[in-house]
């Protein structure tokens, strides 16, 4: 998502915010000539669910964390972290059921995107601070000595959270992608940072900006965490021109690594591209797509065998309601391409059947594969189009198998779900105001995956999974 309330850099969760005031009203006033009926909505708040799945329980935000929204979600053991933008919390999901808050870090600056290896939570900001410090207020990022980047905390003890290391990145950390070092870096990890939008009034997010930062962390010395390489993804730009983007091409949003197969999909603004990551300090392009359909390439997805992507398109930036029959079924949607000869061939688009309110941001978000050997099946956030599973075995046929919303926000303004994911046989969702979701699906499609259980998962570093026991 780019809008942010508040925050001082005015720029890409910052100058985009601007941006979407614009797109938001011009969505708004197409989408007036045709209302959704009333009797299609549900009332505000009030959950609705295909006979498939059920809610299992609801944890709020917790103290401290309560006004800002949630965001992402990653999980080792028995434990979820989910980022805010004013902190992250640590969630205690060993019986989902009664899953509970060990612990929460104030600690402001968005988007707050999260994963975890080992003792260490990394977290993203992409928004401009006095410092790197859990006490920073915002500050403008003209002046050369705001920062933000990535910090790194130690989580070894799960009620006592330790800060370790920040470190500073060009335009900051919108995202960030933990990539398995191999070889003799097996013991280190990598970070892919993309940021984006930059400005000549920025000294250190100046255009142009069509790269992504490597920061490599030694496992055994955190504290040695550094930028090892900023490769250029565009080097003769990106898509710039295209009626209809949100923003001209200036970086990724996201990037999904495949790290076993070598193999990286981003999602980059007004493309969307492939990477041979073999080196995992030099990734390289191999393979490009753009589509006239789409104005913000956002997240990407594999398939288990790594010959399908999922690329998702934020329309509207996330604040926009484009679930509805104005906007159609392309736009604001999944675009599912095979990967034939390292190329994108594209085969459908998918989105929500059922249409939301007028007031409802809706538009395609992050979700997760649902590990069933020998079919594509995904889990999905909508925002306030809530939580809906997909299939998409047959690429050309995708289709919705279930699904979990609520009615519109009861105090109005955006919401819904950020991220939906599965892990050990329940979805995960973080919900903007609502905290964090615990729902279960009960299908004859879907019950195969409950035999899988990994003890991490960082949804942007896909693993094979298998049918059964422990995956990686």
């Amino acid at each position: 998502m780019r809008s942010v309330p508040g925050g001082a850099r005015v720029p890409a969760s910052r100058r985009i915010g601007r941006t979407l005031v614009v797109v938001a009203a011009a969505v708004t006033t197409l989408i007036s000539t045709v209302s959704v009926q009333a009797t299609d909505i549900p009332p505000p708040g009030e959950i609705v669910t295909s006979a498939n799945v059920s809610h299992v329980t609801n944890v709020p935000k917790p103290a401290g964390l309560e006004t800002t929204i949630n965001t992402d979600i990653a999980f080792q053991g028995d434990y979820a972290y989910v980022g805010n933008y004013g902190g992250f919390s640590i969630y205690d999901i060993e019986d989902p059921k009664r899953a509970e808050v060990v612990s929460s870090v104030v600690c402001p600056g968005y988007q707050m995107d999260v994963a975890v290896y080992g003792d260490l939570l990394f977290t993203a900001v992409d928004n401009s601070r006095s410092d790197d410090s859990c006490s920073s207020v915002g500050q403008v990022a003209s002046l050369k000595e705001s920062w933000e980047g990535v910090r790194i905390f130690d989580v070894s003890d799960k009620r006592n959270p330790r800060y370790v290391k920040a470190v500073e990145t060009d335009c900051g950390s919108h995202t960030l992608t933990l990539v398995p070092g191999k070889g003799r870096d097996r013991r280190d990890v990598y970070l892919y940072v993309s940021s984006y939008n930059p400005s000549a009034s920025f000294p250190d997010c100046r255009p142009p900006h069509d790269k992504i930062s490597v920061i490599k962390v030694p496992l055994r010395n955190p504290e040695g965490a550094a930028i090892v390489g900023t490769p250029v993804v565009f080097p003769d730009g990106g898509n710039e021109s295209q009626p209809g983007l949100l923003l001209p091409t200036s970086g990724c949003h996201d990037i999904t690594v495949y790290a076993e197969k070598d193999i990286a999909a981003g999602a980059c603004m007004g493309d969307g591209v492939l990477f041979d990551i073999s080196d995992r300090e030099k990734p390289v392009v191999t393979a490009r797509v753009t589509d006239p359909n789409f104005a913000f390439w956002h997240s990407a997805t594999f398939n288990n065998e790594g010959t399908k992507v999922i690329f998702t398109d934020e329309l509207g930036g996330g604040s926009a309601a484009t679930c509805n029959e104005a906007i159609g079924p392309n736009r604001g949607a999944d675009a599912v391409y095979d990967l034939k000869r390292g190329r994108f061939a594209f085969r459908s688009y998918f989105k929500i059947p059922r249409h939301q309110a007028d007031a409802e941001n809706c538009v395609a978000h992050n979700g997760s594969l649902i590990p069933v050997k020998g079919r594509d099946i995904m889990v999905q956030a909508w925002y306030q189009g809530g939580v809906s599973v997909v299939d998409f075995t047959d690429s050309a046929r995708p289709q919705e198998i279930g699904f979990f919303e609520r009615g519109p926000e009861p105090k109005g303004g955006v919401g819904g779900f950020w991220s939906a994911y599965y892990y050990n046989g329940h979805v995960y969702g973080s919900d903007f105001h609502n905290g964090l979701d615990v729902i279960k699906i009960n299908d004859k499609r879907t019950d195969p995956a409950r035999g899988v259980r990994p003890d991490r998962l960082n949804v942007q570093t896909q693993a094979s999974y298998r049918e059964r026991g422990h995956g990686h």
